[in-house]
């Protein structure tokens, strides 16, 4: 009998889940607690790579850690690196105590894989296994709405055709943000590529090159964009980025959002003006109150006649007008050249208690285009459009499947009298990260409302 219980103890021990030894290579010595703890401020820092040294040094004594696999997972997964977040992931599932959010972590890699089913799955676990404080700090709920709306929206997909603008637009880095001439023969977009081999990354961020602004023209005879050029004059600034938000309908002055910490001016983020002189931008500066505050400001458009300036800012209000939550769009009437009035923002039917960000105001000055990560997404941002009747913005309209997908979306602009409308995408099957992309613009102007396809009129 003793024989037999004694059997018993060894088989149990040996089976997975109830190794002592598993168990006891989890718990962290007291020197890699200590390595955890500055890990942990470097990481909620948003310092990855750094990060991500510690983690790594503390895996090679404990491999089997689910907490410290769960946090180089989410490092990874915020580098842009989901293949190696995933695998980190899968692993910390596998431990004795995973973290719940490692479920909800790995949900949000399906999703952008396009692996709906596969994410809500993942999505309900974390449900199940997280704790309150969790589930109430967590965008679960979100997730899941989006990704039943990517599931009803690409069932009935808008009859558009979608193309990326090529290798002498795009590149392997990060390109985004289109901003377009009323002629539409100048596009101004925003890239994360480098100049040359000297050129400064952001090593208290994610490590990439700084953000400067681009343009491409149209080639008439070849009936294309022609290969990219940096704009010239004083809106790039090495060290810091800088990225256009927006263009004037005259072409003679662009909106720039600068976040340069040294810059006591710039409090982070905030939109500046910079004006064209012999074909060189002058040098950028800000627009000042009451548009200027210190929070994140991070977009501007302006009506055709130049009265009326929409801005992107997180603040929570300007005056006693309150916001809705995340970014709002604001208003604002010009009263001279140099004053601008009272920031009005344009209500609960636009604002959410999301971000809405990527603004565009069309050449009929009443069609505002933007981005939003609100419950009618199918997945991070899509654009949406609303429309200024008598005073009053429609209720906001998702764009469909395809302009809009999985990944993030936006922001979308057009010409005066354009045959596209161009926008950026980090969707699947592009040159690097965001690419810029152009649809068809009769899907901007019309379509039928109940068809079950959504044919062009």
């Amino acid at each position: 009998m003793k024989k037999l219980l004694l059997l018993t103890a060894i088989i149990l021990l040996a089976m997975p889940g109830f190794s002592q030894d598993d168990k006891d290579k989890e718990k962290l010595s007291i020197l890699n607690v200590g390595k955890e703890k500055l890990a942990d401020q470097k990481m909620w820092g948003g310092q990855y790579r750094s990060a991500l040294v510690i983690f790594n040094e503390i895996l090679k004594d404990h491999p089997a850690n689910g907490s410290i696999l769960h946090s180089a997972g989410y490092c990874h997964y915020n580098l842009g690196e989901k293949e190696k977040a995933q695998e980190l992931l899968e692993k910390a599932k596998t431990s004795s105590k995973p973290n719940p959010e490692t479920y909800l972590l790995l949900g949000q890699i399906y999703e952008r894989d396009g692996k709906t089913d596969e994410a809500l799955a993942e999505f309900n676990t974390f449900k199940a296994k997280a704790s309150s404080s969790q589930l109430k700090e967590s965008t679960v709920d979100i997730n899941i709405s989006h990704c039943n709306n990517a599931k009803a929206l690409m069932a009935k997909p808008v009859d558009v055709k979608v193309e990326n603008l090529g290798q002498n637009v795009n590149s392997k880095f990060d390109d985004k943000g289109p901003a377009i001439t009323v002629d539409g023969k100048k596009l101004f977009f925003n890239s994360r590529r480098p100049q040359g081999t000297e050129d400064p990354v952001d090593v208290e961020g994610d490590g990439k090159f700084f953000e400067s602004i681009y343009f491409t023209t149209w080639d008439t005879t070849k009936k294309m964009w022609a290969e990219v050029d940096e704009v010239a004059g004083q809106v790039n600034q090495q060290g810091a980025h800088s990225a256009c938000v927006g263009i004037a309908p005259d072409g003679k002055q662009i909106f720039i959002y600068k976040n340069d910490l040294k810059d006591p001016s710039a409090r982070g983020g905030d939109i500046y003006v910079s004006k064209v002189m012999n074909n060189k931008w002058k040098t950028p500066t800000p627009f000042g109150k009451p548009i200027s505050t210190t929070y994140w400001e991070g977009g501007a458009c302006i009506s055709p006649d130049g009265k009326t300036l929409y801005f992107v800012s997180e603040s929570p209000k300007f005056g006693k007008i309150k916001g809705y939550g995340g970014a709002d769009i604001w208003m604002v009437k010009r009263i001279s050249k140099t004053e601008w009035g009272k920031p009005e923002n344009l209500g609960p039917e636009v604002n959410s208690a999301y971000q809405e960000v990527g603004i565009f105001l069309a050449p009929d000055g009443k069609t505002l285009f933007f981005c939003s990560n609100n419950p009618n997404s199918m997945g991070d941002y899509d654009i949406f459009r609303t429309i200024n009747e008598g005073g009053k913005w429609s209720k906001p309209e998702n764009l469909g499947y395809p302009i809009n997908g999985i990944r993030r979306d936006g922001p979308l602009v057009l010409s005066a009298n354009p045959q596209y409308a161009y926008f950026s995408s980090d969707r699947l099957g592009g040159f690097g990260e965001n690419d810029i992309y152009r649809v068809d613009l009769r899907i901007i102007r019309c379509w039928k409302r109940n068809s079950p396809k959504r044919q062009i009129m």
